[in-house]
């Protein structure tokens, strides 16, 4: 297989990450703004968010067979399309139920995108590079969920809104979708296809996998679900790993969601000044992810774990009382999401170290399931929080959930021990 095509296959899903991320996180900057525009609560915009996030999860698993089955750069530029309607859907919605409906057709876009970039970069990297590939995915991934809190405060003070704002998004992820489509003509068949010549290879040389009558079909299915779940059971880390990135997307979404609230209710800063302030939390965020991975392998993963964890207790827990100088508190908000940052290469590699070489791609999707899950969750549960009593109790439930993140990286710890590198 040509190595070549890697630098043009990295960036474009480098890219597609970042426009996914920024679909993904685009209305949380506006969300005063949106509960004004159509008379509802906060946890009630809280749950447009969630909307989106309970799309991406259930449509993981559908859209990573696709992927497989047919073509993983057909599911990247899919994915772009369809986040872009979604994006552009919103902008002009003249309801709440309309917002709902949209964020339900950007959810179906993002849903997308993992599926086809963790196949791609492996289908077109080699061992020596294949970390730094990754980095180079999530630093973009990160950099993308700035994006919305960058360009809400710029349309602002250029006079327009909210709509203005997404209008923007929707058109840079557009205008990103139609050159991908045009880009990927030069990706290889081997890499754009790599699921499915693999399946056709094997089944070329054992027999067609599971026979092509439906019963057989249903058959085998039903036998490696068994199978893997007698995996899971003899293996009971990764499911503790899947609980852990479940409660880290809680926490992390409560910050991305809630930061600049937290600012403007907390410590009375303009939305503005408050949303630029997030767009730094999340590109400070996006640099310590790059440098958690050199740490990890420096210093193993689990310290990075504990590392991650016990700074964002403190942090959370000292912003939430209300009592910093704003310019303090502007610090602090600056660093929570790297605290989640700094941990995120170092889940990744204990997910992989728990892994058989046979079940990686079936746990990286169970992990992808809880992730997904914390962000259909957090956002209308924080909201709901913060209507009911408070955002500085909202916090200090973040800070709590940090609590129960380092709970479950000591029991990952506990399984793990004996491993090297641990």
């Amino acid at each position: 297989m040509t190595r070549r095509p890697a630098p043009l296959v990295i960036g474009l899903v480098a890219g597609s990450h970042a426009v996914n991320h920024a679909y993904l996180l685009l209305f949380a900057p506006a969300f005063s703004l949106l509960g004004e525009e159509f008379g509802v609560s906060l946890a009630a915009v809280g749950l447009a968010l969630g909307v989106v996030n309970l799309v991406v999860t259930a449509g993981q698993l559908p859209l990573g067979y696709v992927s497989d089955a047919y073509s993983h750069t057909a599911v990247l530029v899919g994915s772009l399309a369809f986040g872009t309607l979604g994006c552009l859907l919103a902008a002009v919605a003249p309801t709440y139920e309309w917002l709902l409906a949209a964020a339900a057709v950007m959810g179906l876009g993002v849903a997308g995108h993992h599926p086809a970039h963790y196949p791609l970069i492996s289908a077109t990297t080699t061992d020596a590079y294949r970390s730094r590939a990754y980095s180079v995915h999530g630093f973009a991934g990160a950099v993308g969920l700035a994006v919305p809190f960058a360009v809400l405060p710029a349309s602002l003070a250029l006079g327009g809104g909210w709509r203005d704002a997404f209008f923007a998004v929707g058109v840079l992820g557009g205008l990103y979708a139609v050159g991908t489509a045009l880009a990927v003509r030069r990706v290889p068949r081997s890499i754009a296809r790599a699921g499915a010549l693999a399946r056709a290879d094997a089944e070329s040389k054992g027999g067609p996998i599971g026979g092509h009558r439906c019963r057989d079909r249903l058959r085998a299915v039903t036998g490696r679900l068994r199978g893997y779940a007698r995996t899971l059971a003899g293996s009971p880390v990764v499911l503790v790993l899947t609980a852990l990135w479940f409660v880290n997307s809680v926490a992390a979404w409560g910050i991305r969601a809630y930061a600049a609230t937290l600012l403007d209710q907390g410590y009375g800063l303009s939305p503005g000044l408050a949303n630029t302030v997030a767009s730094a939390m999340l590109a400070v965020g996006a640099v310590v992810l790059l440098g958690g991975g050199y740490l990890a392998d420096r210093t193993g993963p689990m310290a990075m774990l504990f590392a991650g964890y016990g700074s964002l207790v403190v942090l959370a827990v000292v912003v939430a009382n209300g009592l910093l100088p704003a310019i303090a508190a502007v610090g602090v908000v600056v660093f929570l999401a790297a605290t989640i940052d700094l941990s995120r290469p170092a889940r990744s590699t204990l997910t992989d170290l728990a892994s058989e070489r046979s079940d990686v791609g079936k746990n990286f999707a169970l992990i992808t399931l809880g992730v997904s899950g914390g962000g259909a969750v957090a956002p209308p549960a924080f909201g709901y929080i913060i209507e009911a009593t408070s955002v500085g109790v909202a916090f200090l439930v973040v800070a709590a959930t940090a609590g129960l993140a380092l709970v479950l990286s000591a029991w990952v710890g506990r399984f793990q021990g004996g491993r090297a590198g641990i």
